[in-house]
């Protein structure tokens, strides 16, 4: 049976980055045999002249922008400015020439963290208006829900289909595991394998208070919602991509003893800030418009990215420390 990607051409930008990757194996999976991976040392996406350049050499059918500056906590702290003007300007570039270049479908992903930060749970496509973000990421947030400003004004203007996805906290193998920068499971996992891997037990330190909750999805689930609200969707949509279950952090720190084997004492570094109290979604309409489930437990996501930093880790490769994904 003819795939829907089979005889289609796509533009990945990220698509060597941590969700682009999984992006990119599943088209392959899919039989999309024209793909092209944008790279930040030949396009840089913030600005224009490049990126016009970029859509006149590799024009395609469908664009799946996932490219972006990311970080945890502390970076968003640290640069808030850098997160805000790269996000926002590589958004807004990328979309209005995917459109001038005669593509037939936007889809990118923004960021869940962009959903008001008292909004009632679960989090809800329709309240994504419905308030301010966390102060902390509101400036990477932001310029992220701006994609679906751009895509409502694109579709009423020249009836071109932005599709914007909002996952849910996003892990698995290629993530960034910087501790200066990633988020908290890959931060957490180099710090197990680690501490397990050179045989020394002593005291890992955990950010914050462990009460907080996230939805965690993995890498390789959302990548087939994405590619899944590209062969579903005409018209612009905002749905959540996650896997609808709210976990603390404490879960997730518990999950990481059992599965690496530490034997240590974990200390909670309370001075550390905890972000937002609480933050899942519903997926109730990636369930009833695309068939989207979740598929990969929490206990074997976390596994299979334990397994790969460990085969990094132990190879002496240099952990994934870029911020822009090329």
């Amino acid at each position: 049976m003819k795939s829907f990607w089979t005889d289609k051409s796509v533009l990945v930008t990220g698509g060597s980055g941590f969700l682009g990757s999984h992006v990119v194996e599943k088209l392959r999976d899919s039989g999309c045999k024209k793909i092209f991976v944008v790279r930040s040392r030949d396009f840089d996406l913030t600005r224009e002249e490049q990126v016009a350049r970029l859509f006149e050499k590799h024009p395609a059918a469908i664009v799946v922008h996932l490219a972006g500056l990311v970080g945890g906590i502390g970076a968003n702290k640290a640069r808030p400015a850098d997160f805000f003007y790269q996000n926002l300007m590589m958004g807004v570039l990328v979309m209005h020439y995917a459109w001038k270049s005669g593509a037939k479908k936007f889809v990118g992903a923004a960021a869940g963290c962009g959903y008001p930060e008292h909004a009632p749970m679960p989090l809800k496509e329709d309240s994504l208006w419905e308030g301010f973000p966390q102060q902390e990421s509101a400036p990477y947030s932001l310029a992220k829900r701006m994609l679906h400003v751009q895509s409502m004004a694109y579709w009423r203007q020249h009836q071109f289909p932005a599709v914007i996805a909002m996952p849910g906290n996003i892990y698995g193998p290629h993530d960034n595991f910087d501790l200066e920068n990633a988020h908290v499971v890959p931060a957490l996992v180099r710090k197990f394998v680690e501490a397990t891997s050179n045989h020394n037990h002593g005291n890992i330190t955990v950010w914050g208070s462990g009460k907080p909750t996230r939805d965690f999805v993995f890498g390789g689930d959302v990548a087939e919602g994405l590619l899944r609200a590209a062969e579903v969707y005409d018209r612009p949509e905002l749905v959540n991509l996650s896997s609808g279950t709210e976990t603390t952090v404490r879960q997730i720190v518990d999950l990481l003893v059992d599965l690496t084997g530490y034997h240590g004492k974990i200390d909670w570094d309370t001075s550390r800030p905890d972000g937002q109290a609480r933050r899942f979604m519903d997926i109730t309409k990636a369930r009833r418009d695309l068939g989207f489930e979740p598929h990969t437990t929490l206990r074997d996501g976390l596994r299979s990215t334990i397994d790969w930093y460990r085969a990094r880790y132990s190879s002496g490769a240099p952990e994934a420390v870029a911020l822009v994904e090329p």
